[in-house]
């Protein structure tokens, strides 16, 4: 059994814990933003093929206490770093982090642990200076009250990064953090969905991906494909396994619009890409299945009424920002509050980091969930 790490959006630890335990994996432990797990050799695929609300996936390489830098040198090099690496991979100690520890140099703990993985690799191997010439491979470090975990990347590029959205616009939502709203809503396939802050379509999309059951990763690489771990037959079929949990039987009502039709536009074609990639994953399981897309139209809020007597709107306006300032956020949130007359029954969750949204809506939301959305601290205000 592996020990892995997974990265979230601080305040999202619980609900990757329970995506982390429906996949069959152990939790051992979190802190903000990380949630730690043990599974086997699949769950190095697996993991940073189905979680959606994760940022990255790493292997714990090492765990130990260290208060100095000799102790941090020799523990890191008990490693067996050559089980991982090949010989032209380039290492990069890419992020330190501190925490209430004697070693607080981000700069030398950086430089350390890159001596101590090339020192260890240059002995097994009988090699003075390592060529380099290969794929970079990341590591990271966290010490945390002089507990060093020595983590190595699996993911590469942050998994919010599905690859089926070309365009966000100005202010895109993190696919992701979508995937956290959803969950925090307690949203289910049956019910109507719809987001009047549409933009490039994110939250209708991961909610199409959730819907059918598609592992958001299936259309993307990783950052485990570089290292000599990687067992890409393996990997494929595992890929093969997750294409065929996909359910094309469904019937959902996803939809979205926006004021501005560029947004519109852009919310359709990422919508297509999701679901091509989707069908190519289908197709390697020799279905030619179709997944339905989300409808989204030009429109203002305001002109909204609920086509159903009960459904979600969930949405993502603009906070002031980068889109705006929060004298417009604030007479924004105002007029919201008419959807409480033009879609009664409905459930209602709006993301925002403006503080004032509940006095300008005029209604306090029965939950409050604060969560960190980039670098910004934003709250879901959740209505029912």
């Amino acid at each position: 059994m592996n020990t892995y790490v997974a990265l979230c959006a601080v305040g999202a630890e619980k609900i990757l814990g329970n995506e982390i335990k429906q996949l069959g994996y152990t939790l051992a432990g979190n802190a903000p933003g990380r949630v730690a797990f043990t599974g086997d050799d699949d769950a190095l695929y697996r993991a940073n093929f189905c979680l959606r609300t994760s940022d990255r996936v790493y292997i714990q390489m090492a765990k130990y206490h260290a208060e100095d830098f000799d102790e941090l040198f020799e523990n890191c090099s008990l490693v067996d770093w050559q089980d991982v690496f090949k010989k032209d991979s380039r290492i990069v100690v890419d992020k330190v982090r501190t925490y209430k520890s004697k070693l607080n140099s981000e700069h030398s703990i950086q430089g350390m642990v890159q001596k101590a993985i090339y020192k260890k690799l240059g002995f097994v191997w009988k090699m003075s200076v390592l060529p380099e010439s290969g794929e970079q491979c990341d590591v990271r470090v966290y010490i945390d009250q002089n507990e060093v975990s020595i983590l190595l990347d699996t993911s590469g590029e942050a998994l919010h990064k599905r690859g089926y959205r070309t365009d966000g616009g100005i202010a895109p939502l993190r696919e992701t953090t979508a995937a956290v709203l959803l969950q925090e809503m307690m949203w289910r396939r049956k019910t109507p969905l719809h987001d009047p802050f549409c933009g490039s379509g994110t939250i209708a999309n991961e909610a199409v991906l959730y819907a059918h059951n598609v592992a958001p990763g299936l259309g993307r690489h990783f950052a485990y494909e570089h290292l000599a771990i990687y067992n890409q037959n393996r990997a494929v079929e595992i890929k093969k396994q997750e294409a065929a949990k996909i359910r094309t039987d469904v019937e959902c009502r996803i939809t979205g619009s926006d004021i501005d039709p560029a947004a519109v536009e852009r919310a359709k074609l990422n919508a297509e890409h999701a679901c091509v990639t989707a069908g190519r994953a289908l197709q390697l399981i020799g279905s030619d299945a179709r997944i339905e897309r989300p409808d989204f139209i030009v429109s203002d809020f305001r002109d909204l009424r609920a086509p159903y007597e009960k459904g979600l709107l969930l949405c993502n306006p603009p906070y002031g920002e980068r889109i705006g300032d929060a004298e417009q956020a604030a007479e924004l949130y105002k007029d919201m509050a008419q959807l409480f007359t033009d879609f009664p029954g409905w459930d209602l969750g709006v993301i925002t980091s403006q503080k004032s949204f509940q006095s300008s809506i005029g209604k306090h939301a029965r939950l409050l969930k604060s969560l960190k959305a980039g670098n910004l601290d934003t709250t879901l205000y959740i209505y029912n």
